[in-house]
């Protein structure tokens, strides 16, 4: 048995799941809504405030759509009731980051500064040299955070570019002249 996809997924309060045919699963909280069609093979039940997700055979397709289905359903429930975000931090000399309305300014060294629209549903949050991304939705909340740190990735040798607030750049020795 899996042993993620056989634990329930708590329901907590002020959070709604229904799952319609064909395994349209909608999760209704107070940040949102959101909907997604999982596996049609796995068989999802809501009972008394949790949703058991149970699979039909043990053939290995079988067991890792189990464990991927209960953890998408978890990530929305998460999502609708508490949100997700990601801090990344810019670092370098001229590196700054603003943001007017819904379009965030990179100014990253490039001979032209790199504006970003942000997606429909997240919302990006800048702080000093610090850029937050909120929403409710956990894979486009990491997408697009990914695809701000993309634009200028941290180098190894004076650590310079956007990184995740989390992430450790592993430094390099830079070269030693002759003597």
């Amino acid at each position: 048995m899996s042993r993620i996809g056989r634990m329930p997924v708590v329901i907590p309060a002020g959070v709604t799941v229904t799952v319609a045919e064909g395994n349209k699963v909608t999760v209704k909280g107070s940040k949102g809504t959101l909907e997604r069609v999982l596996p049609a093979e796995m068989d999802i039940k809501v009972e008394d405030g949790h949703v058991i997700v149970s699979r039909p055979n043990d053939l290995k397709k079988m067991k890792s759509l189990h464990g991927l289905t209960r953890t998408l359903i978890h990530n929305m429930v998460v999502g609708v009731s508490e949100g997700y975000e990601k801090v990344l931090e810019v670092n370098g000399v001229g590196y700054r980051a603003a943001k007017q309305g819904n379009k965030l300014t990179l100014s990253l060294g490039y001979s032209h500064p790199v504006e970003m629209i942000d997606p429909q549903g997240l919302e990006s949050v800048v702080d000093g040299n610090k850029i937050t991304v909120k929403g409710i939705d956990k894979e486009k909340v990491g997408q697009y955070a990914a695809e701000i740190r993309e634009k200028r990735a941290p180098e190894p040798y004076k650590g310079k570019g956007i990184k995740y607030a989390d992430e450790v750049i592993r430094r390099k020795v830079g070269k030693t002249g002759k003597k």
